[in-house]
């Protein structure tokens, strides 16, 4: 029997889209604290959030280049995982991990065999990869921005190496990127939004159950 999907509601906000995503099944909820993102989250909320969440559901917090201060004050709020969304090299993730003494999750962009052949040196110093769609040329914040990347570029990963995918997951197109890449989990966020930051909570319940259905 394979162990269970993992699916990831990321970029939740408010209270009735948590209570919406933990209904629906979410595994684990995301929580974004970067400023320049439409889903940030101000430190004030981020510790209610991450309150309501325990003992429900694993919460995340992702950060983006994150100073030693910031992740200290999100480590203090007891989130189960940080994730890593910027442009940190292995040796700042292992010394993240080390200090914050939350679960590490490092989000690598994946645009090109050189970048999947860069995912083996993350391995070792973080709890969890994440692989996301590279952001387009110019872009003022990481993520794949609601693209999906070619998947076709993950038969060069190392086989035994876990991982979720993100980038572009949508309901519609979930199923078919869990049986094309066969990820331990998935992570959406703009895939289950009717506008940006703003959650839909039959997308989401949509994309779940999509999800669940391919395994």
């Amino acid at each position: 029997m394979a162990d269970p999907l993992i699916i990831k509601i990321c970029g939740i906000k408010t209270f009735a889209m948590l209570d919406a995503a933990i209904a629906a099944g979410a595994d684990m909820i995301g929580f974004m604290h970067f400023a320049r993102s439409p889903r940030h989250v101000p430190i004030e909320m981020l510790a209610e959030l991450i309150s309501a969440a325990r003992g429900q559901v694993e919460s995340c917090v992702v950060l983006v280049n994150p100073d030693n201060s910031s992740v200290a004050e999100v480590a203090a709020l007891g989130p189960d995982w940080i994730q890593l969304h910027g442009p940190e090299t292995p040796h700042r993730v292992e010394a993240i991990r080390a200090e914050a003494g939350v679960e590490i999750m490092k989000a690598l962009p994946i645009g090109s065999a050189e970048d999947v052949a860069q995912v083996a040196g993350f391995v070792e110093v973080a709890d969890r990869i994440l692989l996301d769609a590279k952001p387009p040329k110019g872009a003022d914040r990481p993520g794949g921005l609601g693209e999906s990347f070619d998947w076709s570029l993950l038969n060069a990963l190392d086989p035994s190496v876990p991982f979720m995918l993100s980038g572009g997951l949508t309901p519609d197109n979930v199923a078919e990127a869990i049986r094309t890449v066969s990820p331990f989990g998935i992570d959406v966020s703009s895939g289950v939004e009717r506008a940006p930051g703003e959650k839909d909570k039959r997308l989401i319940e949509a994309f779940i159950r999509n999800a669940r259905a391919a395994v």
